[in-house]
């Protein structure tokens, strides 16, 4: 079922455009777009290893550039654009739970989110509506996304071609794996 998204995805690592479509899923999933972008950065790095930090260094730096834009719309927005995310997402009743987990754990709560797939999206603009430190925010979102891309970078630049016919022999197991952590991480926030 996976199997020709996941060739096509081989094989768009190579593409000319590759970086800047994956510099835009990063950017869309740190502020609206609900699919990470580890469905782009694991095929790209996997096809191609020599540049595997690279790779993760744009991942980052587009997720914290769209991490910074989900504040914005957090601190400017809410109102609208805002409102309408978490309705989307049917979190109306959770902002209030959401506004005294931050009071204490505001730190540790976006630290989390930038490693783990809990929603970044819902987190940074909760930074945002919250009026959360800006420069603390961002540096935080800076360590939390880049552990969690250059991890998956260096694993995959140290162990790839085992690592490659592991997954590609399980791929399915894989993929249902990964949409299951997904709506674990959106599951734990509509808990919150």
């Amino acid at each position: 079922m996976f199997r020709a998204l996941y060739d096509w995805m081989l094989r768009m690592a190579h593409h000319r455009h590759a970086m800047r479509s994956m510099a835009a899923v990063s950017f869309a999933e740190s502020s609206f777009f609900p699919i990470p972008p580890d469905v782009m950065l694991i095929p790209m790095v996997l096809a191609r290893r020599e540049k595997a930090y690279w790779i993760a260094t744009v991942c980052t730096l587009a997720s914290v550039a769209g991490g910074i834009f989900g504040y914005a719309i957090g601190y400017f927005l809410f109102d609208t654009v805002g409102q309408w995310l978490i309705g989307l997402y049917h979190l109306e009743d959770k902002v209030v739970a959401l506004r005294a987990l931050y009071d204490e754990w505001g730190a540790a709560v976006t630290l989390t989110a930038g490693v783990t797939p809990l929603p970044f999206k819902l987190i940074t603009i909760a930074n945002g509506f919250f009026s959360y430190n800006f420069a603390f925010f961002v540096i935080l979102a800076l360590v939390g996304r880049g552990i969690r891309f250059f991890l998956v970078a260096a694993l995959l630049k140290r162990f790839g071609a085992p690592v490659q016919a592991f997954i590609e022999k399980r791929l399915d197991l894989f993929a249902w794996i990964f949409l299951a952590l997904l709506a674990a991480g959106f599951a734990v926030v509509t808990i919150i």
